[in-house]
């Protein structure tokens, strides 16, 4: 099959084409963290329960991750200026049907058509700097996307929190469209395709079996932290999901046109850092589920609190990944990574002792430590594991990378709420039994379970980031992609 040119001969000017890519990723992430503070006001508005409403993160993530595996494909097929000015026409479409949402669907929906583009953007953005910056200045590069999109969740928390205490909800969706308008005008005037398009006819079928399976999985796992993971409607979800990966991963190895190229995992560096990145997104995941239900819920902070306490450790992330790049790029990702885990399994164990009267200072400075800690090597693993695999890879390693990592986010999320739950209930039990006599309030004992909960689930999740700690010492510094050949 021939490849078509590069449709842009002159030279690319890198800054604006980043720029752009990163203010578009930026407000796509943006938008996911505004769901979870707005969820109180969202519930009373409509007049729903937390279960109905909970279905605008869970739908979102379940496009998002369905999304991904296709953009191997769509970022062969379609040129970079295609598929962003795209994938920002769709955002807008859905920020406007949620902004003008009468009725909760209406707003799912709205909600979902934002999840269609972010699905796309963030895998397109890596692979943009990919095609961009050979490997030995990739570090810089991902440093300062993760400045810009890590300062997203950083203020999203906040911000929404004090919108929705001055301004009516729609206010959050009406507020990102200008800006949206602006990237899309920018788009048509400095954006240029970075790398060839091939000319290719989708896979039906390879299609319909990663939108069952991924989203099978991911339905699955979101619905166990809910329901229990002996629900039947679990069950027969991740059972389907994962019959229907098995079969995608059969079709597209046997493919001489994969829809997502699994030879990818061919490259040792690339499958190492992979399964790295699934175990500490698990481990990540305590930060976004366990710390605001601990806020929230068990200590009575408000929601703004609660964003404030988590504001100055992703701000300190965001300024660090630049650092941290231009340091990858010159000692590679293996003492990055190890020092990076080291520090975030130090504060996690303080985390495995929490109680009703510890302070709010200390609590901001243990947050701090861990995201030092994850700016440390996050950028690191991804992009050591990425510049192993040829340029031919590229789109679909970008893919499998950003998969990879929605699904264990799924079962991160599951993991997690599933063992504060019952550890919960047996902590009730033990200290109703304890405490029969003396006195203490059925809601005060309630709270110390649900601190003792808590606390075990992050003990669950050190435990988790060790196994991570030991894969990083295998980390080397590979060659350049182009120098690899065909295998690892």
């Amino acid at each position: 099959m021939i490849k078509s040119p590069t449709p842009d001969t002159k030279p690319l000017k890198k800054g604006p084409i980043l720029v752009i890519m990163i203010l578009g990723a930026f407000f796509a992430i943006f938008n996911q963290t505004t769901m979870t503070v707005a969820l109180p006001t969202l519930m009373d508005d409509f007049n729903i329960q937390a279960s109905t409403g909970q279905w605008l993160t869970t739908g979102y993530m379940l496009v998002n991750g369905v999304l991904i595996p296709v953009t191997g494909f769509l970022m062969q097929r379609f040129t970079t200026r295609q598929l962003f000015q795209s994938s920002m026409f769709i955002f807008l479409i859905g920020t406007l049907v949620s902004a003008l949402a009468p009725h909760f669907s209406i707003l799912l929906i709205g909600r979902l058509i934002q999840a269609a583009s972010t699905g796309i953007i963030m895998p397109l953005l890596m692979n943009v700097v990919l095609s961009l910056f050979p490997p030995e200045k990739r570090g810089t590069a991902m440093g300062m996307v993760g400045l810009a999109i890590i300062f997203a969740p950083a203020i999203g928390p906040t911000l929404t929190g004090y919108v929705l205490d001055a301004f009516p909800w729609q206010t959050l969706f009406y507020g990102m469209i200008p800006f949206v308008i602006i990237i899309i005008i920018c788009g048509f005037i400095f954006l240029k395709n970075v790398s060839e398009t091939t000319p290719s006819r989708i896979d039906v079928m390879s299609l319909i079996l990663s939108t069952i399976g991924f989203g099978g999985l991911l339905y699955g796992f979101s619905e166990a932290g809910n329901e229990g993971w002996s629900n039947i409607e679990v069950i027969l979800s991740l059972l389907i999901g994962a019959i229907t990966i098995g079969l995608f991963t059969w079709r597209q190895l046997i493919s001489s046109h994969p829809f997502l190229d699994l030879k990818a995992f061919k490259y040792n560096m690339f499958s190492l850092t992979t399964i790295i990145n699934c175990v500490i997104t698990m481990v990540m995941y305590a930060d976004m589920i366990l710390l605001p239900l601990y806020l929230q819920n068990a200590r009575g902070f408000t929601a703004l609190e609660a964003g404030v306490l988590m504001l100055p450790g992703a701000l300190l992330m965001g300024l660090l990944s630049p650092v941290v790049g231009k340091l990858f790029d010159r000692f590679g990702a293996k003492w990055l990574s190890i020092i990076g885990i080291t520090i975030i399994l130090f504060t996690t164990y303080s985390f495995t002792n929490l109680t009703d009267s510890t302070s709010y200072t200390f609590l901001i400075l243990l947050y701090a430590g861990r995201r030092v800690g994850m700016a440390l090597f996050l950028m690191p693993i991804q992009t050591a594991g990425l510049n192993q695999l040829p340029s031919r890879l590229n789109a679909h390693g970008t893919a499998i990378s950003n998969a990879a990592r929605q699904v264990a986010g799924a079962i991160g999320t599951s993991l997690l709420v599933t063992i504060m739950t019952n550890r919960t209930k047996t902590h009730l039990k033990e200290i109703m039994t304890l405490h029969a006599t003396s006195g203490e309030s059925q809601a005060h004992m309630v709270m110390d379970a649900s601190i003792q909960g808590i606390s075990d689930a992050y003990l669950t999740i050190l435990i988790v980031g060790v196994i991570s700690l030991i894969l990083s010492f295998f980390i080397k510094k590979v060659e350049r992609a182009e120098q690899t050949g065909n295998e690892a």
